[in-house]
């Protein structure tokens, strides 16, 4: 199981020596996920539906080489997913795919989840994909692949909403360059209303400094932001990541639900889920 995410709090700082912002993030996995199958034989992959990827761009089969090298081991598994997590929305479907490889290979090969070069791999792929060996709720900093702090995890129903047109993220860090400095409110609030398990406090502080950048380049994610914001029971909504995802924390199923079902009629695409206390999860078969 590879868990979908959120960011319930997203500041981005400066351009660091590297090339990459600076940033300071409050993640949450959903329950919403792709599928990823581990099956001993031949190396191969394959992704359904295909996004029209060679295997060696996709993230998750980088993910298998990297655990090889990492541990001079042999790739003897063949890695199958199944994509439910829309791609370019913000929503970590490329990393969560790829940290379920790495937890997946690591008990494949009798390693054990807490060796810190998973977290090497993990870190050597991308920003996100350390959060999935994590799941539940965490802030993370520098790239957004240091882990500062684990919290209680969110409790409550979700509603994402997504245009169609995706958001590159490159082109959104470009436009968010170009825009005046957002200030950030800080962490305290949300982390407290989160150890707290205060529902409607998290939702009250959700924050996401990328919001403008995105929708200069994607219209549709300002419309379907207040689309979400203002149906009845949702207690509060952002963006996910920089677009073009955007989600909602509900006071219930039902609102969610209603949310959803209007934001289809619209033309988006949307799912009701709910926030998820774990990453990446084996589950046998």
């Amino acid at each position: 199981m590879a868990p979908a995410k959120v960011n319930l709090h997203l500041a981005v700082g400066a351009t660091g020596p590297d090339g990459y912002h600076a940033v300071e993030t409050i993640l949450q996995a959903l329950a919403l996920h792709d599928e990823v199958v581990l099956s001993g034989g031949a190396p191969s992959f394959r992704c359904e539906p295909n996004l029209g990827l060679s295997a060696e761009d996709n993230l998750a089969w980088r993910a298998a080489l990297a655990m090889a090298a990492e541990f001079v081991r042999p790739l003897d598994v063949a890695v199958s997913v199944e994509k439910r997590i829309p791609s370019g929305a913000g929503l970590g479907g490329a990393s969560a795919d790829a940290a379920a490889v790495i937890v997946g290979l690591a008990a494949h090969w009798g390693i054990d989840r807490s060796d810190v070069r998973l977290g090497v791999v993990a870190r050597s792929l991308g920003a996100d994909v350390p959060f999935f060996l994590e799941g539940g709720a965490a802030l993370f900093t520098g790239r957004g692949d240091v882990l500062e702090r684990r919290m209680r995890a969110l409790d409550a129903p979700v509603v994402v909403v997504k245009p169609a047109e995706a958001v590159p993220t490159a082109r959104a860090y470009e436009a968010f360059d170009r825009l005046r400095p957002v200030s950030s409110p800080g962490t305290t609030g949300l982390v407290q209303a989160l150890d707290e398990g205060d529902t409607r406090a998290v939702a009250r502080h959700l924050h996401n400094a990328m919001t403008a950048s995105s929708a200069g380049l994607v219209p549709a994610i300002g419309e379907a932001l207040e689309l979400v914001g203002s149906a009845p029971g949702v207690l509060g909504a952002t963006m996910a990541g920089s677009g073009s995802a955007v989600f909602g924390i509900c006071a219930d199923e039902q609102a969610a639900s209603a949310c959803a079902a209007h934001a289809r009629a619209q033309g988006y695409w949307s799912v009701v889920t709910r926030s998820h206390p774990a990453g990446c999860e084996i589950e046998p078969f």
